[in-house]
């Protein structure tokens, strides 16, 4: 036999057309997964805030005389139960006929936007005070969610929706519609009052009405998923093999997604956006299919996905209250636990990835090409610094209260009226923050982008700004007679620590450092949101302003540690700027050229790390400064980081700086915090970027 055939037989043989074999893998797993949801299932009635033994608990199940406990089974437990079952199954389920239909292992209703779309579009719901039950929240939820979804892979038109694509669509777009909701939460705080647990995903219910008002469509767009797997199982093929077969593959795919998005939209109505169920279901399933065959069949797939699904969120529910006590079941969202489990499950997958697997050259070689502007350089960085000077003088004299260049030349003298000594006493300190956030971000970007030659290293997006907040809000939350000092400790520790994760990751290609730096920034949000809910109401929304990356109530003091890296990492990159150019291309050049690569790279990582720590520290969390700014310094400047980097300061700065003034003048006297204003901004951009490589 020849070594083709042998292995076309190898093949061949775990899945006969005949005889029990390629059924009975299936079942198997099926067996195993049910009895993982049954446990998982009888742990969980046996949790909650009311004391009751099991034999009481269970005499009540089987309508004993016990009237308490048959009032907490009823309306308690088992509509939380049923919440699991219900949401689990929708996730699971959506989850594997996105990546079926899509024919990408990191479809999931997180990574298209999904839950994210859907959350907002019950946030505004809520804001306009519109109450038309389960039913309207669903169809509000559906127009939310699939507008997310047809948004993420229209960026791909004309070209592959290649899994680190579908990650960063998927992930920026999620982030701009969150910032969105935080906005709202923050102006509206009663109209959304118990939004912000909801949003992250809380399974705790109010009776099992809704869960009965839902359950049609949850079984309808089950069943045409069921329906469409014949087909779902030829377009594994390809397309053209597909159509070949008679199967009409545009029409299966939009109806596909439609009741993908269905069965998302449902999950968050009953129980907000419950994050990574819908991804690692199956992932936990592809897992096995090379030693079951019989897992690729799409009914089979998709059925046993949602068994799966219900397992993984009834065992984080359990775990969630086994760790904190009953009563966290109502405080804390179970949705914290299961993205903490799916930021394990994605740096798990990116370590599991080939070295150098990844689809991001092209887009290195986009966004690292020759420069647009026919201007001279440095005209361009004196262009930027004029914008920077007009932007703080507009920052300053604009506001709630408009202050006049009198005023402010009285100021200085120390002969202001009481009015303006207050105003601008507070105004310019935001000010100057809002310039050192800006540039420190746009240098911190600068940094990681060239010395591990990914356009897409950047704090925000890596998760770096994430971990710092984490430390920063743990400090805020957790610590009495907190010190600036202990806040920019916390923060610049977590950002290090993350920043060591990535520098890592880093060396496997940049699939593997986007999953590494998506799964830490969701732990670290997740972590966030655990310490926020636990804490009392003052510092929750002190915490929840901050990390909106809010410039009020900066002091001269908390920005004397950014003032100082900003100053110190700016002489660096200036006498760094040849090392940069040569280590953006490959690590033989320079080694050649007498470069040390290790320690110039560890030295921009550690100078990246505390910039996005002071930064953090100082204004709380601001994501795409530092995406956003080298990136339009490169398309105007070239790559040259004699000329770039200073541009990418101005243009961060810039950016920061606008988009304060933008969220505390446009609605005043009411304000939004800058990281968010800073995110409405950069989210299109990003997008926009992504969207010109549709075809690359």
């Amino acid at each position: 036999m020849t070594r083709q055939a042998s292995g076309a037989a190898a093949v061949a043989a775990p899945e006969p057309r005949t005889g029990t074999g390629r059924r009975r893998g299936p079942v198997l797993v099926a067996s195993a997964a049910m009895l993982w949801l049954l446990l998982a299932a009888f742990a969980h009635l046996q949790q909650g805030t009311a004391s009751l033994d099991p034999s009481t608990l269970w005499s009540a199940a089987f309508g004993g005389d016990v009237p308490r406990a048959t009032a907490i089974l009823l309306e308690s437990r088992i509509p939380r139960l049923l919440a699991a079952l219900f949401v689990g199954v929708a996730l699971g389920a959506s989850g594997a006929a996105l990546q079926s239909v899509l024919r990408n292992p990191l479809a999931s209703p997180d990574t298209l936007g999904v839950g994210a779309g859907a959350s907002l579009a019950l946030t505004l719901s809520a804001v306009a005070g519109l109450s038309a039950g389960p039913i309207g929240g669903i169809l509000t939820a559906f127009f939310g969610g699939l507008l997310a979804a047809v948004a993420v892979i229209g960026l791909t038109a004309g070209g592959a929706l290649t899994p680190m694509r579908l990650v960063l669509a998927g992930s920026v777009l999620a982030l701009g519609l969150s910032s969105v909701s935080s906005a709202l939460l923050i102006l509206f705080p009663w109209e959304t009052q118990g939004l912000f647990a909801w949003g992250a995903g809380s399974l705790a219910q109010n009776g099992s009405g809704a869960l009965s008002r839902l359950l049609p469509v949850l079984v309808a767009a089950f069943a045409v998923l069921l329906a469409l797997a014949r087909r779902l199982d030829l377009m594994q093929l390809g397309d053209d093999a597909a159509a070949s077969f008679g199967v009409r593959v545009a029409r299966t795919r939009l109806i596909v997604i439609v009741s993908a998005v269905a069965l998302t939209a449902a999950s968050v109505t009953v129980a907000g956006p419950i994050g990574f169920v819908g991804l690692c279901a199956p992932a936990l399933l592809r897992v096995l299919t090379p030693a079951i065959p019989g897992l690729r069949h799409q009914r089979v797939f998709i059925g046993l996905s949602a068994v799966v699904g219900v397992a993984l969120l009834l065992t984080a529910d359990v775990a969630l209250r086994a760790l904190f006590g009953g009563a966290a079941g109502v405080a804390i969202p179970t949705g914290v636990l299961t993205s903490v489990l799916g930021a394990v499950f994605l740096i798990v997958l990116a370590r599991r990835l080939p070295s150098g697997r990844g689809d991001g050259e092209s887009l290195a070689t986009m966004l690292t090409g020759s420069a647009w502007g026919r201007l001279h350089p440095r005209t361009i960085i004196a262009i930027a610094g004029a914008l920077l000077v007009a932007s703080v003088f507009a920052a300053v004299l604009l506001g709630d209260r408009l202050v006049l260049l009198g005023d402010v030349a009285n100021w200085l003298r120390g002969s202001a009226s009481a009015v303006i000594d207050i105003t601008l006493g507070s105004r310019v300190p935001r000010v100057a923050g809002a310039v050192l956030a800006g540039a420190g971000l746009a240098l911190a970007g600068v940094c990681m982008q060239s010395v591990t030659r990914n356009p897409l290293a950047e704090p925000g997006l890596l998760g770096v700004s994430a971990s710092a907040g984490l430390g920063a809000v743990t400090v805020i939350t957790l610590v009495d007679g907190r010190s600036d000092a202990l806040v920019f400790a916390a923060a610049a520790v977590m950002a290090a620590v993350s920043t060591a994760f990535l520098a890592l990751a880093g060396r496997g290609g940049q699939l593997r450092l986007v999953l590494v730096g998506v799964g830490i920034g969701a732990a670290a949000s997740a972590l966030t949101t655990l310490a926020i809910v636990k804490t009392d109401p003052f510092n929750q929304v002190l915490a929840l302003t901050w990390l909106g990356g809010s410039t009020y109530g900066t002091t001269w003091a908390v920005l004397l540690p950014l003032a100082l890296l900003v100053s110190a990492g700016t002489l660096l990159a200036a006498r760094w700027h040849r090392e940069l150019d040569l280590l953006q291309f490959d690590d033989v050049t320079p080694r050649v050229l007498g470069v040390h690569v290790s320690r110039y790279r560890l030295a921009c990582i550690a100078l990246a790390a505390g910039l996005s720590a002071a930064a953090t520290a100082g204004i709380g969390v601001i994501g795409f400064a530092g995406l956003v700014a080298p990136h339009a310094a490169r398309l105007l400047v070239g790559k040259r980081h004699a000329t770039m980097t200073p541009l990418a300061m101005l243009l961060g700065a810039v950016l920061v700086v606008v988009s304060d003034l933008i969220g505390r003048a446009a609605i005043a006297p009411a304000q939004l915090p800058a990281g968010l204003m800073v995110a409405l901004i950069g989210t299109p951009y990003f997008l926009w970027l992504l969207h010109r490589l549709r075809t690359v």
